[in-house]
């Protein structure tokens, strides 16, 4: 398995930016293919982004397509979130995940092998 830690989570004003990192440890972090989750108070963990395991291919849900980027670094084996033009709506607590070898990065959260702690993104009005 491998082993993820989030971090970059934060308090922001709408309109305003964070930009999450997941670092990873243990297996070879090219054999994963990744993807940030997040969920809200009362709410399902839900798909955001997803890439695939050499970062050729990026996948977004609707709600953030257009605002948020994912990318990842292998050599160092980091995967990030850029998130712009923040709404109070994008609240949650955000988490990263790993689905080992999968061709691309599935968006139900019971396909994953690995997650985060999660990391809290509180945007206020």
């Amino acid at each position: 398995q491998v082993q993820l830690v989030e971090s970059g989570g934060g308090l922001v004003q709408a309109g305003g930016s964070l930009r999450l990192s997941c670092a990873a440890s243990g297996r070879t972090f090219s054999s994963y293919a990744m993807a940030w989750f997040r969920q809200a108070p009362g709410k399902e963990r839900e798909f955001q982004a997803g890439i695939t395991r050499s970062g050729g291919g990026t996948y977004y849900a609707d709600s953030v397509k257009g605002r948020f980027t994912i990318s990842r670094d292998n050599a160092k084996n980091t995967v990030f979130l850029q998130m712009n033009s923040l709404k109070p709506e994008d609240t949650a607590v955000y988490y990263c995940a790993a689905d080992y070898l999968s061709s691309w990065p599935r968006a139900r959260a019971n396909e994953y092998d690995s997650w985060g702690q999660g990391t809290q993104v509180t945007v206020s009005s």
